[in-house]
């Protein structure tokens, strides 16, 4: 009998510690998530107190490069040294970051501290990425997509809000504050009750690589960055920046041929669908972060929305994506079947985005939210599975450079789309402000395509009306580029392999304690 009630407890036991873990995780996610769009919401009463306009882009920049740059080096040191004791280094390096930022006494010193903060978040997701990998097989991975969208939406549709609410209410500097104690809440959890075998390597790190890696990198993120802003696209800086990170990035591959322990091992790209999971998760970064960036400003400049509620703007899209994740999850799980995901998710992201370049100055909400969700409806179909897919496609060894190097493919295309959809919205606004709004249109958008709301009210009413058709026509653009580039991931997903599922199907019972990785090359 006390053997029969060990056996029924035991997997009850263990569910539940799975599924502690999984909130540490779902927190530390958050944390991720959050930051940026808090932060944003503070930076003008931060420039306010702290000087420094000037250097306002850097506060974000630093952040975004440091993440970028660390992203797959905290996969490799996770794969090299055990997952655990790496993602809670992770965490305390960015609630040390977080720390010092909210203490920032002048401008240079928050840029300094938000690197330090960046070089944590690298770690975040993909260490959230890489654990789940371990602790729960792909074919029961599905259950939990849900969960990881969820948390997505409401950093998403929250964040402007509560960082509205704590800058008013606490002061800009409890922006930061606010990672500690939930950060602290993470650890805890994960120190109690997060149980993987410790691991040592015998390899030194990949030195070479890790710096090569991060100049080529680096030299892409401000590319992208200050291309058509900061310099003009064909400048010599940025011809600069292009020669320096192309020469990077060529050594890198070069040189992860010799090392002994290369932080981006290539043999892991002999696997189609793990390349093709690379390529959709780039482009699904490419249209996921250039739509957040243009639909709340085509609300606000044309439909006359208010900038205060701005996440709320997004919930057609994001309420979409969240549902069509749960049950793309529950499907994957029920069935093991995944291939037809990424064809119809690419499929209805290229609907959506071409049904978005069609709004103009007299587009309802209701027929903008229901284009929306027509997007959402193909991200959430994509946002999980690419993820899914690639850590399928990979050894448990490659687990953490495969979640580190799909986080950051998805990292790049998010920067190259707000670049390249940001530098034609920009140019398509200034093209049909001079030619509809004359002289005063054009000395209007001279500094900036995008104003505030306090700017419109401002305008003349012929001019305010031009403003609104130039950004309908920026968005148009815009979009009508996402849904060309969209194509791309529509052909890749085509090419994909349905390769079942690690723990799909009956096991025997020598195969319950370590299923052997399929792997498809």
């Amino acid at each position: 009998m006390a053997d029969t009630q060990t056996v029924e407890t035991e997997p009850d036991r263990k569910q539940r510690s799975v599924r502690v873990v999984l909130l540490a995780l779902m927190i530390t996610m958050m944390l991720a998530m959050l930051d940026n769009m808090i932060v944003g919401t503070a930076m003008p009463t931060i420039v306010g107190e702290l000087g420094g306009l000037e250097h306002l882009s850097w506060v974000v920049t630093a952040y975004t490069l440091a993440t970028a740059a660390a992203t797959p080096l905290w996969g490799k040191l996770g794969d090299m040294y055990g997952r655990k004791g790496v993602f809670m280094s992770s965490i305390v390096l960015f609630l040390v970051g977080s720390a010092l930022s909210g203490m920032a006494q002048d401008m240079g010193q928050l840029i300094g501290f938000r690197a330090v903060q960046g070089l944590g978040a690298g770690g975040l997701m993909v260490g959230v990425m890489a654990i789940i990998g371990d602790l729960i097989p792909p074919r029961e991975r599905g259950k939990y997509q849900g969960m990881m969208a969820g948390v997505m939406a409401l950093a998403m549709i929250g964040g402007p809000l509560v960082g509205g609410t704590i800058t008013d209410n606490w002061g800009w500097r409890w922006s930061f504050y606010i990672n500690l104690p939930l950060g602290v809440v993470s650890l805890g959890l994960i120190s109690a009750v997060l149980h993987l075998p410790k691991k040592r390597a015998q390899a030194r790190i990949d030195y070479l690589g890790a710096a090569l890696l991060t100049v080529g990198i680096t030299s892409i993120v401000l590319v992208t960055t200050w291309g058509g802003t900061e310099y003009a696209w064909t400048s010599a800086r940025i011809m600069e920046l292009i020669g320096i990170g192309v020469a990077a990035l060529v050594g890198f591959v070069f040189w992860q041929t010799k090392a002994t322990e290369p932080v981006v091992p290539l043999h892991i790209f002999r696997s189609r669908n793990f390349t093709l999971m690379s390529i959709i998760g780039f482009i699904t970064g490419f249209v996921m972060f250039g739509a957040t960036l243009f639909l709340p400003l085509y609300q606000q400049s044309v439909q006359g929305a208010s900038a205060t509620n701005s996440g709320l703007l997004l919930l057609p899209m994001l309420g979409a994506m969240l549902v069509t994740s749960m049950v793309a999850g529950r499907i994957t799980t029920n069935s093991g079947r995944y291939y037809v995901f990424p064809v119809l998710g690419s499929a209805l992201m290229i609907v959506g985005l071409y049904l978005l370049s069609t709004m103009d100055t007299g587009t309802s909400r209701l027929t903008s939210g229901v284009f929306m969700a027509v997007v959402g409806l193909g991200m959430g179909c994509l946002m999980q599975i690419t993820m899914l897919v690639a850590q399928n496609s990979v050894e448990m060894k490659d687990m953490g450079v495969a979640s580190s190097s799909t986080t950051l493919f998805r990292t790049l295309g998010s920067s190259f789309g707000v670049a390249i959809m940001g530098a034609l919205f920009n140019h398509r606004v200034q093209d049909v402000m001079a030619e509809r709004g004359g002289a005063l249109g054009s000395k209007v958008t001279e500094q900036s395509a995008q104003l505030d709301a306090k700017s419109l009210e401002k305008l003349p009413d012929a001019v305010r009306e031009a403003y609104q058709v130039a950004v309908s026509a920026g968005t148009h653009s815009a979009f009508l580029l996402g849904a060309i580039v969209a194509v791309i991931s529509l052909v890749a997903a085509v090419f994909v392999k349905e390769v079942p599922l690690k723990g799909a199907g009956p096991q025997k019972p020598a195969d319950d304690a370590a299923p052997a990785p399929l792997v498809e090359v």
